[in-house]
């Protein structure tokens, strides 16, 4: 097939077509009519949607916010505001009103939908501040409208029970529509700066379902759970890959009910990120820990010989009459225990976002539970890499996809080339042109590879931080926030592939003393100082203040107060006083790992 057959908005009409009065989308412990929605009336839904928004005023390539949990109507708003061919620009429902405001005015977007009383108390507030922004749209009917808002507020479920005359005009947008049209904005937190809004259009996605197809046994009907936050690339491009393939989409409104959910959904998939995967893992390892001796014994006979099996099923090793004997009675009493857990039925788990610890990633291996690990970020559209069922090579990203080239530059920096990268930053020709070198998109990665052709992330060489659940973190932004602090004189957060964000801080000492003095502190040495319990409640309650403006994925939990300053002596900083932060968190590693013992 063309790429132009690889259309979203076609490719959904006919699975629309075809299933009909099955189960395309689903709300988990969500009311009817939301709590199941079949394939025609997704197909209605989202047509009357563009009605709505072409009635509102929304034209070709105009900007619509969507600021909302995962929910069916968040996909619902997001394929009908692409049928009348405006641009969707998704927004975290934790970012701050700073963060929100930002991205409405850069992306001078027109309509905003929200799910809850709280996004719509900030959607309200929006308003104030956001010149372009003119209607907002609200998916729970019962959250009480503000006065005087009749022709701006609307309620979703309303707005479907009207009549529109829209339908010629949308029709003919969908005969205009073509795969040079911008699908959405995703905007990427800035290392120092502000976020950039990421380009992506209709061939960038077409690519992408094309060349999974290519890579992964995905098939109609199957189930998948979107627990990860839509806002971000990498589940809601695997929602477009799901639904385009006649995939039953289930969301999931509160991340905390997963558990729940896996047990009562027992989907054929679903993406996660590597903490997820951390969190089961513990949560066996602790049960194991506290089970009689003859239990842990039979564990970790079974892990052995699902290690073996793995490596054997791979190519990797001999396999064997005895071992697959071995492995038949380790499935029967332990693996299949372990994969009832997780829904009993997975066929693979997408993996993303940030480095899976090998242990973690050999433990489903062994167990029966396929982790695919990939490489990739927004300016790809998500997936450069993955690993697939046959080729699954631990601590790799596994291969490129089929149409996806890669070549390491300088510094073994990751450079992409292909119809899945971006097409610039919004607005921002300077930082697009920054990003390519000869037409290949610089990734900020360093990597390598083995002799199949399997990618290795050996380094980070911009210095944006993702946490273990996938989050990007700026670390300028938050130590430039902490740092205005009186009491503090540098600060080193550390935050790559952790759950989440602590910090080294070294205290501004002569504040700090006359501080102590006021209060009548007793102390015999700058250490006593640090470690009394009314300085450690200060800078708590300090910190406290200061984060307000951040979200709460990037703010500090954890924090040790250091006795020296981090110096060019040490080399610790460089004589442009940037931090050198391999050194620093070599040097501080002991305090470091006792900040994520618990």
């Amino acid at each position: 097939m063309s790429l132009e057959q690889y259309h979203v908005i076609q490719l959904l009409q006919q699975q629309s077509k075809s299933l009909k009065d099955a189960i395309a989308l689903e709300g988990f412990e969500m009311a009817a009519p939301w709590h199941q929605v079949s394939w025609q009336a997704f197909d209605h839904t989202s047509s009357k949607i563009a009605q709505v928004l072409i009635q509102l005023g929304v034209q070709v390539q105009d900007r619509c916010v969507i600021l909302s949990q995962n929910c069916p109507q968040w996909t619902c708003a997001d394929i009908g505001t692409l049928k009348s061919r405006a641009i969707v620009v998704p927004i975290y429902p934790t970012s701050t009103i700073e963060q929100a405001s930002f991205i409405v005015n850069d992306a001078a977007a027109k309509v905003i939908f929200v799910d809850d009383v709280k996004q719509y108390a900030m959607a309200c507030e929006l308003q104030t501040i956001c010149p372009s922004l003119e209607h907002v749209i609200v998916f729970d009917s019962s959250v009480v409208l503000a006065a005087d808002t009749a022709n701006q507020h609307w309620h979703l479920d309303a707005l479907l029970a009207g009549t529109y005359e829209q339908e010629a005009e949308l029709n003919q947008r969908l005969q205009a529509a073509n795969l040079d049209d911008l699908l959405t904005l995703i905007y990427t937190s800035g290392t120092t700066g502000d976020p950039k809004g990421v380009m992506l259009d209709y061939r960038n996605m077409a690519s992408t379902i094309r060349q999974h197809d290519q890579k992964l046994a995905f098939s109609s009907g199957d189930v998948s759970l979107a627990f990860l936050p839509l806002s971000h690339v990498f589940e809601r491009s695997w929602s477009f890959y799901v639904l385009c393939r006649g995939g039953h989409n289930v969301y999931l409104q509160n991340t905390q009910r997963v558990k729940e959910a896996i047990s009562a959904v027992r989907p054929h998939t679903l993406c996660v990120v590597p903490r997820f995967l951390e969190k089961v893992y513990s949560a066996v390892q602790d049960k194991v820990a506290k089970s009689p001796q003859s239990r842990k014994k039979m564990f970790a006979w079974a892990m052995r010989v699902g290690e073996r099996q793995f490596e054997a099923g791979q190519g990797r090793a001999k396999g064997g009459l005895w071992l697959s004997l071995q492995w038949q009675l380790a499935n029967k009493l332990v693996y299949s225990k372990l994969q009832a857990v997780l829904g009993g039925r997975l066929k693979f788990m997408p993996c993303g976002g940030a480095a899976l610890d090998l242990n973690v990633g050999s433990f489903f291996h062994a167990i029966g539970i396929p982790v695919l690990c990939g490489y990739g970020m927004t300016e790809t559209n998500a997936t450069v890499t993955c690993n697939t069922l046959d080729n699954r090579v631990p601590g790799s990203n596994g291969q490129p996809l089929l149409e996806t080239e890669i070549k390491l530059g300088k510094d073994d920096e990751i450079l992409v080339r292909g119809a899945t990268v971006m097409r610039g930053y919004y607005n921002r020709p300077e930082d697009t042109a920054a990003a390519f070198e000869d037409g290949w998109l610089k990734t900020g990665d360093a990597g390598r590879f083995d002799a199949n052709g399997n990618l290795f992330i050996t380094d980070r060489i911009k210095e944006l931080m993702k946490t273990s659940n996938g989050k990007y973190i700026a670390p300028q932004r938050v130590e430039g926030t902490v740092g205005r602090c009186p009491f503090i004189e540098q600060v080193a957060i550390i935050a790559d592939a952790r759950n989440y964000v602590t910090a080294l801080i070294v205290p501004a000492f002569e504040s700090l003393e006359a501080w102590a003095k006021e209060k009548g502190l007793k102390y015999e040495s700058s250490l006593e100082l640090l470690r009394h319990s009314h300085v450690v409640e200060h800078f708590e309650q300090r910190l406290k203040q200061l984060q307000h403006e951040l979200a709460g994925f990037e703010q500090i939990k954890k924090f040790t107060l250091l006795p020296e300053a981090f110096s060019m002596e040490a080399g610790l900083i460089t004589p442009t006083l940037k931090l050198r932060r391999k050194m620093i968190y070599h040097k501080y590693a002991h305090e470091i790992n006792a900040m994520y013992s618990n």
